[in-house]
């Protein structure tokens, strides 16, 4: 029997300083998954009261984050003067373009108090023709998203369209990205939109067409192939893909390029402090040296 999954990627350790996340994507030779070529899965981790994280202004070319999350809130604060906290369900959408800085930091009310965090960051590459455009940053709160709801589950539809429902985020190249809870035994098909798909367990574990799919593993789907999904135990689950990348991309640091004088541009310009600051935050992290 042929199996519906082409190939599984198992999420690496990777320690920040303040949380260790499990990095997916990019992963060998196995650069992106449709638009997405980045993809962290942080925590879930304790913080004990008057803790939390300080990712200090850095960077970001060609490319846009998006952050989801399950538990916990961050505060994003960019160079274009947003000031944005996001809660579980919420998406954070931002296009870097020609060049964007951020800072995401803990919400002093959250700090407070002992807390947890636990989501998904990912880059998604912008399209050739859009690498060097307008920055720009939009926040979608969770009940401005699709809720698709059946037994036992239910499925936010984050960025892009699937199962028939379409996102108000706006995207520039054809995606698929959808955080889906389940309990246990809930099932549902997930049909071959796309030309590249995957499965991602963030919790729990769930069975892609039988074959067991274990927390942290990215199962890359074979094309053309509508798989179903069966949750073992409670899980979350995140779909995601689209069309693929029009072209090799160059990862360094926090930027991502076709080309790769852009990319040298950028880490002139961040050594130079030539970027445009986040309003009333001074603090900057370093280009790193390698």
């Amino acid at each position: 029997m042929t199996s519906s999954i082409a190939y599984r990627i198992p999420g690496r350790a990777r320690d920040l300083g303040e949380l260790v996340v499990r990095r997916v994507l990019p992963a060998g030779h196995h650069q992106s998954v449709g638009p997405f070529l980045f993809f962290d899965h942080m925590g879930p981790v304790e913080f004990a009261s008057g803790q939390g994280i300080d990712v200090r202004p850095h960077p970001h070319i060609g490319l846009a984050t998006v952050t989801y999350l399950f538990e916990g809130a961050i505060r994003h604060h960019d160079s274009l003067g947003n000031d944005q906290e996001i809660i579980p369900g919420d998406v954070n959408w931002m296009t870097a373009g020609r060049g964007i800085v951020h800072a995401e930091r803990t919400p002093a009310a959250q700090r407070a108090k002992g807390w947890r965090l636990h989501g998904i960051q990912t880059w998604v590459a912008l399209p050739l023709a859009d690498e060097e455009c307008a920055p720009a940053f939009a926040h979608h709160p969770a009940a401005s998203l699709p809720l698709i709801q059946g037994d036992g589950y239910q499925l936010r539809v984050i960025a892009g369209r699937a199962f028939g429902q379409e996102a108000p985020v706006k995207i520039s190249s054809p995606t698929l990205y959808v955080a889906a809870e389940m309990t246990a035994g809930a099932q549902f098909t997930l049909e071959p939109e796309y030309p590249q798909q995957a499965v991602y367990v963030a919790s729990g574990s769930v069975t892609v067409d039988g074959e067991a799919l274990e927390l942290g593993v990215l199962a890359v789907l074979q094309p053309d192939v509508a798989v179903r999904i069966v949750a073992s135990e409670a899980a979350q689950v995140m779909l995601l893909g689209g069309a693929p990348i029009d072209g090799p991309r160059s990862i360094w640091w926090n930027f991502v390029a076709s080309r790769p004088e852009l990319i040298e541009t950028a880490k002139q310009n961040w050594r130079q402090q030539l970027f445009d600051p986040v309003p009333g935050d001074p603090e900057w992290i370093p280009l790193p040296e390698v």
